[in-house]
């Protein structure tokens, strides 16, 4: 599924999170899953996809990706629980 995205993958629930854009969502899910993508999300052990906007231009999924890095917390906590009100790990929704 070669599609930009902006997804948030979380360490649990109410756990710690990260926010991230890319080109193939299924497989940059997969490279934080098996710890492949260094830095953050291997030091935090952060894996879990519980939140992502597909769109149809990567101009329009960075411009996303930077306004949610930019808000609270809550927000993106609450952003999560609209969709994903359980903190279920979508990866396998993706695939």
């Amino acid at each position: 599924m070669r599609q930009p995205a902006v997804y948030i993958l979380a360490s649990k629930r109410n756990g710690t999170l990260y926010i991230g854009v890319t080109s193939d969502l299924v497989r940059r899910a997969w490279q934080h899953r098996r710890q492949l993508a260094g830095g953050f999300t291997k030091k935090y052990d952060v894996h879990m996809l519980v939140h992502y906007e597909l769109y149809g231009e990567m101009t329009r999924a960075i411009e996303r990706e930077k306004q949610l890095k930019k808000w609270k917390r809550e927000w993106k906590i609450q952003l999560i629980e609209e969709k994903n009100p359980h903190w279920n790990d979508l990866y396998r929704t993706i695939l």
